[in-house]
């Protein structure tokens, strides 16, 4: 029910995920609204049902405990992972309600102290994992190593990339730049078994130096809008230019294909959405602007992640890391 296009685009993005995918869909919200944006759409689909919920959280909504209490769509369908209802949740709805909510229904993994979101990126050599994309706006230490492993563990298992190379953003590539935060963290991922390569900055996003780059949320959620936006403008930029002349035109035709496959690669409705690491349940987080393809997108990252058997080797690689630290650290103190 939620997102900026509301329920239409996200029973279409439903409607071509269950033809293309083959994954069988149970959209949550207002049953009669649904149904109508179903028969709208050419009718019901047979791998998609309706499940009625009496409430929804609004966009600009601020959670609170009456947000909570309240039979939301976002609450319901999370309600049905932790039931065994339903395999993985995906919304482009309220990200707060839909990181709040699927942390106290589904409850966080062994270990893992802050759930956080991963989003997927193009970078030139292949795609890079940015993590935290907005679930945790302020961190510790440890938080940060949290999502560096939990990241590690995604991109392995995900885009079978062996022994991801981390990267920690920072102001500049120096052990000794950034904020207290930074320089504590680089510490502790230097220590770590992780494949840490250091800080980067910014540049390095798209560059391909690192498969993972680990950030607290407010950074990666300004760093993912406003690479969104910019390759949303240089697209738009482009258009304009090669419609002003006739020589120009006539060269965008020639190079249309070309055009198409770059636009493909830098659309984010094509990732999908972010999968909430973390959590005991496949969860996905939509930007709330995703459109029809963005939500189809969304559902096979969902399925994906299910199927891929993410968050038990997160929580297997967590607990070996944090027990072998607790190991060394009694060694140290019997000696």
């Amino acid at each position: 029910m939620g997102g900026d296009h509301g329920p239409r685009v996200v029973v279409e993005g439903a409607l071509a995920a269950s033809r293309e995918l083959g994954v069988s869909i149970r959209l949550v919200g207002t049953e009669s609204v649904l149904n109508e944006e179903l028969r709208r759409a050419g009718g019901k689909h047979e791998r998609i049902d309706v499940v009625h919920a009496p409430d929804a959280v609004s966009m600009a909504e601020k959670v609170s405990r009456a947000t909570l209490k309240r039979r939301s769509s976002i609450l319901v369908a999370v309600e049905m992972v932790r039931d065994g209802q339903a395999d993985a949740f995906f919304s482009a709805g309220n990200t707060a309600a839909c990181w709040t909510i699927a942390k106290l229904t589904l409850g966080s993994l062994p270990e893992i102290d802050r759930p956080a979101l991963a989003a997927v990126v193009p970078n030139l050599t292949g795609r890079t994992v940015l993590i935290d994309v907005g679930a945790n706006a302020s961190c510790k230490a440890r938080h940060l190593e949290e999502f560096a492993v939990m990241a590690k563990v995604y991109t392995c298992a995900l885009f079978r990339t062996d022994n991801p190379r981390i990267g920690l953003m920072s102001v500049g590539e120096e052990q000794t730049k950034g904020n207290d935060l930074t320089k504590e963290v680089h510490e502790v991922l230097k220590a770590s078994p992780l494949n840490f390569i250091g800080n980067v900055e910014g540049h390095d996003v798209f560059n391909g130096k690192a498969d993972v780059i680990v950030m607290d949320g407010f950074t990666g959620n300004v760093l993912l809008k406003a690479s969104e936006s910019l390759a949303d403008s240089i697209l738009q930029l482009l258009r304009e230019e090669l419609e002003r002349t006739r020589a120009s035109r006539l060269g965008a035709l020639l190079s249309r294909r070309a055009f198409r496959a770059v636009k493909k690669r830098t659309d984010a409705s094509e990732y999908g959405g972010a999968p909430l690491l973390g959590v005991q349940g496949c969860c996905v987080i939509g930007h709330g602007r995703s459109n029809a393809l963005a939500i189809k997108h969304g559902i096979r990252v969902a399925a994906e992640f299910f199927t891929s058997g993410v968050n038990e080797k997160i929580a297997a690689e967590v607990r070996a890391l944090f027990s072998g630290r607790e190991h060394d650290g009694a060694a140290a103190g019997n000696a």
